[in-house]
């Protein structure tokens, strides 16, 4: 479990230089950072905790807005906040900064700099640059421990392979080595470099072996991999039990793979058998129904296999519930941590109402203890840890739902200017929600990569999905934070303020009551617009749903699952995919089921009177309705404009009428705050 704690070698140096001493007296100071240390959650945190705030400098006008408005007027009041203004560039190419700012960080001393080639002077630091930066401390740990005189650029990706991803082919000699190796790499859900996977596929071919293996397909890719892994696994089955009955069976084989390389894998191998039953349990791969469950009962392959499907159910539910609780992240965990977390929560969601009238009253009981754990925990998260979040990098996936378009510019930039890149937004898809609607997708048609990220607190549309359009968090927006009537301006200029031309990027809202095809008919006019090059798709049918459900979350899945199977999204994402779009589907926000805990009798007081959060203009009023709701959460304004001042009702409660069941969104639960992000691509 990796952590986020600001202790650490590679990290004093840079945290010494943001004292508390040093707070008291520094109002503000300049950082250059081309390598992007301050976008790591530690040093985000750690440097928070001391008292200083971080501001990116990427944008000349929205940089004065944000410094005008959240600071010089603080400053100008007499009162003290302690500004860190961060560059991505190196100290010689800091002219863009204002010339006041840079000034004033000159006379006091606090214009500073920080690089990787300072603090890992053994390793080259364009390799370095292209890991994730939650992976150095894992780097740290191996500089100190090994000692590495100075390295190239291929040395220093070999010792990162072998000391950070644990990939060390010298250790790979046999089929199952090689396995192993795969399932590590994959299910650690570690983002390894371009670079470092064409390195170990140069190093594993330059021994004459494994030339069978498909391993330009495999390596990169964990769908690709887990494509491979499904269809091997019937083989290995009925070749285990052909053994059995005393020896293999000589015949045509049945199966039609997709994947060259070797059929017969060892799965049974002990150093790969103990990654199976949890790749199963994770839904990572689906129990074959080619063999019969009764031959295989008893033994550690029937959790491959198919039975009765209210027992298989049954039996991952609680599998699930084991994982779920022994690999429960941390105060101290990171971004990451959480986000494996909730696809895995997501999972044990949509089992448990599938199961309907079959679960036991002691895994009910047990869901509703782990559910109350989760919160819990992750509500302290929240309050810790969430402050950070829109300083880290969107690289080499983004984080916060408002990173999702720079994410976009980025990959534009790299793949060139033929590239087709579409969002398509679900307003109001949940974790567990996305888990329901992938079981009706067709099978075989396309091949997706299944992340999360991190929306907008409060989890409102006008909140979060605005900032997706905006590009920004919501505090450059106030204005229209009531209101989503801006997105489609807000998403024009995005796109123009990074060169394309005015109808490059379309944008199309779901509108209310809209037929789904009708509403496909109209996406497909824009994307065949000749200059169509950057698509934003709002699909509105969940969120119409959600303030339509008074069942809980049953009756919303059962919703959820009946829209998935009339096909409407899979109709859109072919609308995309046939024109060569690159495809990200996500959401603004999720939902969850909450109790009634009374309703705030505010009258006009509140400028937004949701069933999970209040909104209010004046903090005063605010602190008289949270007395009357003690265990309601004040939420500091986090991103969001000084004048907007949030009221969250407590984790799975809602401000209803006392009792009463509802699904709703605004708050921090897991389900609300983490939603999909998604990649889709055809299947080759």
């Amino acid at each position: 479990m990796s952590t986020s704690s600001p202790s650490g070698t590679w990290r004093e140096p840079i945290l010494a230089q943001f004292s508390h001493d040093i707070a008291s007296v520094a109002r503000l100071t300049v950082v250059a950072d081309p390598d992007e240390l301050l976008t790591e959650q530690g040093i985000v945190d750690g440097i928070r905790q001391r008292g200083f705030e971080i501001v990116p400098f990427e944008d000349h006008v929205a940089f004065r807005y944000a410094y005008e408005r959240r600071f010089r007027e603080i400053w100008d009041n007499g009162n003290e906040t302690n500004l860190v203004v961060v560059l991505r560039a190196a100290r010689s190419d800091i002219s863009g900064l204002p010339f006041d700012l840079l000034q004033q960080a000159e006379r006091d001393r606090r214009l500073l700099s920080f690089s990787l080639a300072e603090l890992f002077p053994s390793l080259a630091p364009h390799v370095l640059s292209e890991l994730d930066r939650n992976e150095l401390d894992a780097v740290s740990t191996a500089q100190q421990l090994f000692k590495p005189e100075a390295m190239g650029e291929n040395a220093t990706r070999d010792f990162l392979l072998r000391n950070v991803f644990r990939l060390d082919p010298a250790q790979i000699q046999s089929d199952a080595d090689l396995l192993r190796a795969l399932l590590r790499r994959h299910y650690s859900g570690k983002i390894v470099p371009k670079s470092l996977d064409e390195r170990l596929i140069h190093l594993l071919r330059s021994t004459g072996r494994w030339h069978d293996w498909p391993l330009d397909q495999i390596l990169p890719s964990r769908a690709s991999y887990l494509e491979f892994l499904q269809e091997r696994w019937p083989i290995f089955l009925q070749r285990r039990l052909d053994w059995q009955e005393g020896g293999l069976r000589e015949e045509p084989e049945p199966y039609d793979l997709k994947f060259s390389g070797p059929k017969h894998l060892p799965f049974d191998h002990d150093d790969v058998r103990v990654y199976v039953d949890n790749l199963f349990t994770d839904g990572l791969l689906i129990p074959t129904n080619r063999v019969s469950r009764s031959l295989v009962d008893g033994t550690w392959m029937a959790v491959g296999v198919a039975g009765s499907e209210s027992a298989d159910h049954t039996s991952r539910f609680r599998r699930l519930l084991d994982l779920s609780h022994s690999n429960s992240p941390l105060l101290s965990s990171d971004h990451h941590d959480w986000v494996q977390a909730a696809v895995r929560w997501a999972e044990i969601v949509a089992l448990r109402w599938s199961l309907h009238g079959d679960v036991a009253s002691e895994d009910k009981d047990r869901f509703n203890a782990a559910h109350q754990l989760i919160e819990q925990s992750f509500y302290a998260w929240m309050v810790t840890h969430y402050a950070s979040l829109h300083s880290l990098s969107y690289l080499p996936r983004p984080v916060m739902v408002h990173q999702i378009p720079k994410y976009m510019a980025h990959r534009l930039t790299a793949k060139g200017s033929t590239t087709k890149l579409a969002v398509v937004i679900i307003d109001g898809l949940a974790m567990d929600q996305w888990a329901v609607v992938r079981q009706e997708m067709p099978h075989g048609k396309w091949v997706t990569e299944d992340f999360g990220v991190f929306a907008w607190v409060p989890t409102l549309t006008s909140v979060s999905r605005q900032s997706i359009f905006a590009g920004d968090p919501p505090f450059f927006f106030g204005q229209s934070l009531y209101t989503t009537g801006k997105e489609e301006q807000h998403w024009s200029r995005f796109w123009e303020d990074r060169g394309l031309r005015k109808g490059d990027a379309v944008y199309a809202c779901q509108g209310t009551l809209e037929d789904d095809y009708a509403f496909i008919a109209r996406v497909s006019g824009k994307l065949d617009e000749p200059r169509c090059r950057i698509a934003g798709i709002v699909v509105g049918t969940i969120d119409q749903m959600l303030h339509g459900i008074v069942t809980g979350t049953d009756g919303m899945h059962a919703g959820v699952r009946h829209w998935a199977k009339r096909g409407a999204l899979w109709r859109l994402l072919d609308a995309l995919l046939d024109r060569d779009f690159e495809v990200i589907l996500t959401a603004d926000h999720g939902n969850v089921e909450g109790i009634g805990i009374g309703k705030p009798n505010v009258g006009a007081t509140a400028d937004e009177r949701g069933e999970r959060v209040h909104v209010f203009r004046d903090v005063l009023l605010r602190s008289n309705t949270s007395v009357t709701y003690p265990s309601a959460l004040e939420w500091p304004s986090i991103g969001l404009p000084e004048d907007y001042h949030v009221l969250i009702a407590p984790p799975l409660r809602a401000f209803i009428a006392d009792g009463r069941r509802t699904v709703a969104h605004g708050g921090i639960c897991i389900e609300e705050a983490i939603v999909p992000f998604v990649t889709v691509a055809k299947s080759v």
